[in-house]
């Protein structure tokens, strides 16, 4: 264990700010962090070229270093990504504090008055991959919610991660926010990853974002509590009583609408009545969107005799892998019951059923345990913005503390609030 005296300086400096700063956040009013939030929106506006810039440098250094064509993406900011990013923060805005909000409320037979009251959890810890956009969703959730952040982004988007966290701090420093409630480690050092998974007096939650490997390493090192999730192979099931061009587009959404991401598609299970309608023409479909079907014997015998270019025999590691590509696992099988014994193995992102029969998507809504399950839909919508929440800090794919897209509630503890008239305890 690593105790304070070696813990980098820059790194102590900025746990004691982010501690102070929290104090202070979570007394000012609903009011002010709103105006902060625009005002954000508004500077993300003006500054486009400013971050495009940045964010270019980025590119450039990841070209040269050969960069995958999927981090690439993930890396990219333009106009139309920004303003996405723009109007997450005004969503944010836009949504019910929750601070402060009182919940399962009740009156004792001693006269008692009993409730729960939402409070912030005080300094979140983020460290993360390639997705600029996540400095300023955790950034605006954190500010909405009453939390400080410490944010540390990765190497390859560090120019774009410091040109808009510094764009946040002194946008709400001008608002009369503290600017430390947001702060960036700059310092690219990887064993200051290390330190911070070690700062259990300044953090009370880390939230990692990026590959199996970084999630995992600060999963199982860090000393405070952490929310893994953001990774995880996404399942669609074809049902026997689907509709097929419904399939078909859903598929087809989930699989290339932006494969990089993780609640994109990697794997198709296909009931056995429907396969001879379905998959050739969804073979044919995706040839022409670049994607790689990888089938297992199955599926490889029902499409062979046509000889579709991007069909291959699938390997057993499929199944488990979330291609983050234009590459997709196609399976099938003969019943609900087995599409479901997959899913289980193998899934816990995202699954889909495609069915117009009432009983198999019930018991697919209630068998399937992933962070997010739907009827007749794609997976691309497990996604905060898409649910309502405005941004997430991250897709949980733990049972506790939050599950699923996480919003400004999942950024929030609780306290008992009691209030009496002079009740003893006999």
């Amino acid at each position: 264990m690593m105790n304070e005296s070696t813990i980098s300086p820059t790194l102590q400096n900025m746990g004691i700010n982010a501690k102070k700063s929290s104090k202070e956040l979570a007394k000012i009013s609903s009011r002010l962090r709103n105006k902060a939030l625009e005002a954000i929106a508004e500077a993300l506006d003006s500054s486009q070229n400013t971050i495009i810039e940045a964010n270019q440098k980025d590119i450039e250094i990841g070209n040269s270093v050969g960069l995958t064509e999927a981090t690439l993406d993930r890396l990219m900011l333009d106009s139309s990504r920004l303003n996405e990013i723009r109007d997450g923060v005004l969503a944010v805005a836009s949504l019910p504090d929750p601070i402060g909000e009182e919940f399962d409320a009740r009156i004792l037979e001693n006269g008692l008055r009993v409730a729960r009251r939402r409070t912030p959890l005080g300094v979140i810890g983020s460290i993360y991959e390639s997705r600029p956009n996540v400095t300023v969703d955790i950034s605006a959730l954190c500010l909405k919610s009453g939390n400080a952040c410490v944010l540390r982004g990765g190497s390859e988007s560090v120019h774009s991660n410091v040109a808009l966290a510094t764009l946040v701090r002194n946008t709400i420093g001008e608002v009369g926010i503290p600017r430390d409630c947001v702060q960036i480690l700059e310092d690219q050092n990887r064993s200051l990853i290390s330190e911070m998974l070690t700062m259990k007096g300044y953090f009370d939650l880390l939230i990692p974002r990026g590959g199996a490997d970084l999630i995992r390493f600060v999963g199982e090192n860090a000393l405070m509590p952490v929310v893994t999730g953001g990774i995880g192979v996404c399942h669609l099931y074809v049902d026997k009583s689907s509709d097929l061009g419904m399939a078909k587009d859903i598929i087809r959404n989930a699989k290339i609408q932006r494969p990089t991401v993780c609640n994109a598609l990697d794997a198709v299970l296909i009931h056995s009545s429907v396969a001879n309608e379905l998959l050739p023409e969804l073979a044919k479909h995706l040839a022409g969107d670049g994607v790689e079907l990888r089938c297992d014997t199955r599926s490889l015998s029902l499409l062979g005799e046509q000889q579709f270019p991007n069909v291959i025999q699938s390997s057993p590691s499929d199944w488990g892998t979330e291609f983050l590509s234009l590459t997709l696992a196609v399976r099938i099988v003969d019943n609900l019951d087995e599409a479901l014994e997959h899913i289980d193995q193998y899934g816990g992102h995202s699954e889909a059923i495609i069915t117009s029969d009432y009983e198999a998507a019930q018991r697919f809504l209630n068998e399937v345990d992933s962070s997010a399950v739907f009827v007749n839909a794609s997976t691309r919508f497990n996604d905060g913005g898409q649910f309502g929440l405005g941004a997430e800090v991250a897709i949980s794919t733990n049972k506790l503390h939050a599950r699923g897209p996480m919003g400004l509630r999942e950024l929030t503890s609780y306290k008992w609030v009691v209030q009496g008239s002079g009740q003893i305890r006999e």
